[in-house]
């Protein structure tokens, strides 16, 4: 007969106290342990077997698995749906310096991967470790963005720290987003540390890629400005020498600009925001290129559609370009829209490539994390099979080093792009 004095029921964990009981200890359910281990920092609700003593919101805990392995330590907030938000593999203090280490190795990060760039995100949330925590550094001015309870309790110490790295001249906080709702959070915006005139708030110069762009800081989109394309931007750049250009989606001029100073014929830049064509205007002067760039305020998907439509008396051919540039906003901000987002897509691409002469060049982007490379690609091929038109890859793009990814994180990931060139 066998002996069962000693037995357990399977998957249920000790009940012996836990070596170190300074933090509340969250269990995790059998399973649910391994996405942790291969280094996703997010505990769902879901996921939690028990709990040593309720945490109160934004405390330090430690999680631990079924079979009372540390997996790490973070912070607890039950507002949210991601309850903990792991930081640390190791038992350590979540204290000051804590976040100088951290934010130590996302500077040298940033200085190893972008030498010379004067303005970049220093600080990319869970690609950096620090999940919740947004930083992006516009020459001396760093703008500061907390989407975890956690870390926005602890503002005033990821201040001083970045105080003490960078010595800014002033440091923003934007959490004006709607998403600290779903952790319980107001929105707050201002200043936070240093002294920033009223003027440059809302159009501070910075230096990308050699180039003069300015950044609205107080309601710009994002903190601000997109950054994540400036590694692209020049590399997309190089195939526009001599080349009759469209950026589409042009924003305020980023493609458009760096094209232009690298020896474009011509470049049209369309937008459908009068403020940002109205930017781009103005840098498109304060570079040197205005005679080479014209910039229309105008709905891309309608502006496609107009000039991609059958010739007739009224409605000329449409122009032959030699570089589009594709960078369009998010289609999709949930898998469930993903259908209609691939629609949108094969749309822009079907029309772009009606008016690319052969020989030319589609450089294209998808900012949307929920559609992958390999999706994405799909959609593209299938406009091109329905215009006629066959491709050939040229290069292949990614979200610049300062937006770092992590495998184990698939949310880290979310740019992707391709350059393609018409055959004949």
């Amino acid at each position: 007969m066998a002996d069962v004095r000693r037995q357990k029921p399977k998957n249920v964990p000790s009940l012996e106290p836990d070596t170190d009981d300074r933090l509340p200890t969250i269990y995790l359910r059998p399973g649910e342990a391994d996405r942790i281990l291969a280094g996703h920092p997010w505990v769902y609700e879901g996921c939690i077997l028990r709990t040593t003593r309720p945490p109160a919101d934004g405390e330090p805990v430690q999680v631990k698995d079924h079979r009372r392995r540390l997996l790490g330590v973070g912070f607890f907030n039950s507002k949210s749906k991601i309850r903990v938000r792991i930081l640390s593999r190791e038992r350590v203090e979540l204290d000051e310096f804590f976040f100088e280490r951290r934010l130590r190795a996302a500077l040298e990060h940033r200085q190893r991967f972008l030498p010379g760039a004067s303005s970049y995100r220093l600080v990319n949330a869970e690609g950096d470790l620090l999940s919740g925590l947004i930083v992006d550094k516009y020459e001396d001015v760093l703008v500061l963005q907390t989407s975890s309870l956690g870390l926005d309790q602890r503002k005033h110490l990821i201040v001083r720290v970045l105080e003490r790295l960078l010595r800014p001249r002033a440091i923003l906080e934007r959490n004006d987003m709607g998403s600290r709702k779903f952790e319980g959070l107001p929105e707050s915006s201002g200043l936070l540390s240093g002294n920033l005139l009223e003027a440059e708030q809302s159009a501070l110069p910075v230096v990308i890629n050699g180039m003069r762009f300015e950044v609205n800081v107080s309601s710009g989109h994002k903190t601000g400005l997109y950054l994540d394309q400036q590694v692209n931007q020049a590399l997309v750049a190089g195939l526009a020498k001599g080349a009759k250009v469209l950026d589409a989606f042009t924003f305020i001029g980023g493609f458009a600009l760096q094209a232009a100073k690298a020896g474009a014929s011509s470049v049209l830049a369309v937008d459908q925001s009068e403020d940002a064509i109205g930017i781009g205007r103005r840098l498109a002067s304060a570079n040197g290129v205005a005679s080479t760039c014209t910039f229309e305020t105008a709905n891309v998907f309608d502006w496609l559609r107009a000039r991609t439509a059958p010739p007739s008396a009224l409605n000329p051919p449409p122009p032959a370009f030699d570089l589009v540039i594709l960078d369009p906003p998010s289609f999709t901000r949930n898998r469930a829209a993903v259908p209609d987002a691939l629609r949108g897509y094969k749309e822009i691409h079907l029309r772009a490539l009606r008016i690319l002469r052969p020989g030319g060049i589609l450089a294209t982007f998808c900012c949307s994390h929920h559609v992958d490379a390999r999706t994405f690609e799909t959609a593209i091929g299938e406009a091109a099979f329905d215009a006629h038109r066959p491709l050939r890859r040229l290069a292949t793009y990614t979200q610049g080093p300062d937006h770092p990814i992590l495998p184990a994180v698939p949310e880290t990931e979310y740019l992707k792009g391709f350059a393609y060139e018409i055959l004949p």
